[in-house]
């Protein structure tokens, strides 16, 4: 039996990578849901935040790391949607082929290493720890940090779409002809939402790789699965509310899923299992809908079968 620390542990370990892990859900929340585009390019823009915001970082500069980041994430939106628009590359191949060349840049970036030690380096989250030193919340300097991130964010994503640019991008992902025959350039809607996705996917990159304190070539693989199965979670608990509820969802789903694998990790689990658990997670999340929608005419079917086998007897 674990202990009531350990298990307060668990749960702060898992708010936090939840929290952490739920910006680039809000990414998905912003280009799959309201833009209607799939981009595959997240893994390698959420390894560019990384990189850039600990490159930035070891030069002396905590703060600069998360605009720079943010910035190197708006570029490779621009590009993404640049291959869509202007070059009449199809979307999942547009975002393969941005993930595919970030690799190299990535390396680049952080100096042909493909690995970077943040150990003895000042960060945000350094600052915050210096600042709730003498208080009573000194060991939640992580959880303060990424908490502030992800309300800014939830408060600009929701005003956002509430504006004349935001409803167009979500008419743009609902009826791109209607957009269009309002004089409204759904290619213009498209590269701002990808832009601003792909920022706050780069910017969880960077709080990632400096809350561990390390940032590899592999950090961001598989995060398009991870914040995919994240978002399809939280609509499940509340992706039938307003615009507020809906992207509060997603990040109760980001949280979700990490408590799921943090558990896994508890128990463990041998670490080449995790992705088969990420997979499981996926399947779940996106079947359940499709199950729940087949399960009346499951029990009509049942209780047909039954009913003649009752009468037959």
């Amino acid at each position: 039996m674990m202990s009531i620390s350990a298990i307060l542990g668990l749960g702060q370990t898992a708010l936090e990578l939840g929290l952490i892990s739920s910006l680039t859900v809000l990414a998905l929340f912003l280009s799959y849901t309201m833009l209607n585009v799939c981009d595959l390019s997240t893994d390698g823009c959420f390894t560019l935040g990384a990189a850039v915001g600990a490159m930035v970082a070891i030069s002396g500069h905590p703060y600069l790391s998360i605009a720079a980041a943010m910035l190197a994430g708006v570029t490779s939106g621009f590009i993404t949607s640049l291959l869509q628009t202007r070059m009449g590359i199809d979307s999942l191949l547009a975002g393969i082929i941005v993930n595919t060349g970030l690799y190299s840049i990535n390396i680049a970036v952080m100096g042909n290493s493909s690995l970077l030690n943040l150990n003895k380096t000042e960060t945000v989250f350094t600052k915050m720890k210096d600042v709730l030193m003498d208080t009573p919340f000194k060991s939640m300097y992580t959880l303060a940090v990424v908490l502030v991130a992800v309300i800014l964010v939830l408060i600009f994503l929701v005003l956002f779409l509430r504006t004349r640019l935001g409803l167009a991008i979500r008419a743009t992902g609902n009826n791109p002809d209607m957009v269009r025959s309002s004089s409204i350039n759904p290619a213009f809607t498209i590269t701002v939402g990808l832009c601003i996705s792909n920022s706050f996917t780069a910017l969880s990159g960077c709080l990632l790789g400096q809350s561990q304190k390390s940032v590899n070539i592999d950090i961001g693989t598989g995060m398009v699965t991870v914040a995919l199965a994240s978002l399809l979670i939280g609509r499940a608990f509340l992706g039938k509310g307003g615009l507020l509820s809906r992207a509060i969802g997603a990040v109760l789903g980001s949280f979700v899923f990490r408590l799921v694998y943090t558990i896994a990790l508890r128990f463990n689990m041998p670490a080449y299992m995790l992705k088969l658990v990420s997979s499981f997670i996926v399947i779940i999340a996106i079947s359940t809908p499709y199950l729940k929608s087949r399960m009346p005419l499951v029990k009509r079917r049942w209780a047909v079968k039954h009913g003649k086998e009752g009468v037959d007897a």
